[in-house]
């Protein structure tokens, strides 16, 4: 599955924050993050599923995300129950299901 189109990612970097400590970059299921010289890089933000992993991992709180909203949410619900990949971000909550965000989904 490609995210190409995704464009509502929640997540946020301070890297003046960052001890450039590796832990970002170590549990990041899609190389979000990278190793840098004094902090971590924030490389394929686009690549965020929203997981959370990240930001539970950050010693110092230099990354925030709201997991469990967006696509990563809809992908684990839809393989829960069976149902359709709706992640909230394309206008399902108002009736409407025209798949902007997640079109890149293959």
């Amino acid at each position: 599955m490609a995210f190409d189109s995704y464009t509502e990612n929640t997540l946020r970097y301070f890297p003046e924050r960052c001890v450039n400590c590796g832990k970002c970059s170590s549990v990041c299921p899609h190389a979000v993050f990278a190793a840098g010289d004094e902090r971590a890089l924030l490389s394929r933000w686009e690549s965020c599923m929203e997981c959370g992993a990240c930001m539970k991992n950050c010693p110092v709180q230099a990354i925030e995300v709201e997991s469990g909203v967006g696509c990563a949410q809809a992908m684990i619900h839809a393989a829960l129950t069976g149902g359709e990949e709706t992640c909230g971000c394309c206008g399902e909550e108002e009736g409407g299901s025209d798949g902007a965000c997640c079109s890149g989904w293959e």
